[in-house]
């Protein structure tokens, strides 16, 4: 089984679009939504559909995907975000990976179609080929046994995807899978797309080069 874990906060706009394409895939999944403190309709859509596991939790990514993967029942914990959409053979190729394979992630492309998210998406996906290191909003996933036994994801309120891929690709090599799962781009879009890019420039160069993180602020509209 796999155990999909979407954190969610304020998500009514995107999470109905992220629901409808993981139901319509094939595969044998469990869905746990764990909210942060949702003011906006995202509960009432949740609590209509009754193959959601809904889970209330402390606000903050990292607090929100731990406290899910502690409800799972599944071999692989697949961690989606609720802007995000799986490709259409996701579930069953995460299935077919070999037992040799204990953690990775899906290349990423935006939903939107400019220069500028072209460039954040070939960002991600050439740092990912060199370094082995997603980001979250990859559709990260790993063999519970491996999460369980590195910790989980670090409780930091930026950069827990970074840091916790850091220490996935210290125990072994992160698989890439050859399709793309696709982001929404509103948030880049309403930021500026120029802006938000400069913005991942300058995360990407904090992380490699063990900078001091950024004001939690200045992730508002890439996170």
């Amino acid at each position: 089984m796999i155990s999909v874990i979407i954190p969610v906060l304020n998500e009514e706009k995107a999470l109905p679009a992220t629901l409808q394409r993981l139901f319509a895939l094939d595969g044998d999944i469990e869905v746990i939504v764990a909210d942060g403190g949702s003011r906006d309709n995202t509960l009432q859509l949740l609590e209509q559909d009754p193959r959601i596991q809904l889970h209330h939790c402390d606000a903050g990514r990292a607090r929100q995907m731990n406290s899910g993967a502690a409800k799972a029942r599944g071999e692989w914990l697949l961690f989606l975000h609720a802007d995000t959409l799986l490709p259409d053979q996701a579930l069953a190729d995460l299935q077919a990976l070999p037992d040799s394979v204990q953690a990775g992630g899906f290349r990423h492309r935006f939903s939107g179609n400019t220069i500028g998210l072209g460039l954040v998406s070939w960002l991600h996906n050439f740092r990912c080929r060199c370094t082995r290191v997603f980001y979250g909003d990859q559709a990260m996933f790993i063999r519970r046994a491996l999460f369980t036994e590195l910790g989980g994801f670090p409780d930091e309120p930026v950069l827990e995807d970074l840091i916790f891929s850091d220490r996935i690709a210290r125990v072994t090599t992160p698989h890439t899978m050859d399709s793309y799962v696709v982001t929404d781009s509103r948030k880049f879009e309403q930021a500026g797309v120029w802006l938000s890019l400069w913005r991942v420039i300058l995360i990407l160069l904090s992380h490699e080069l063990k900078l001091p993180t950024p004001a939690r602020k200045f992730f508002a509209s890439v996170r």
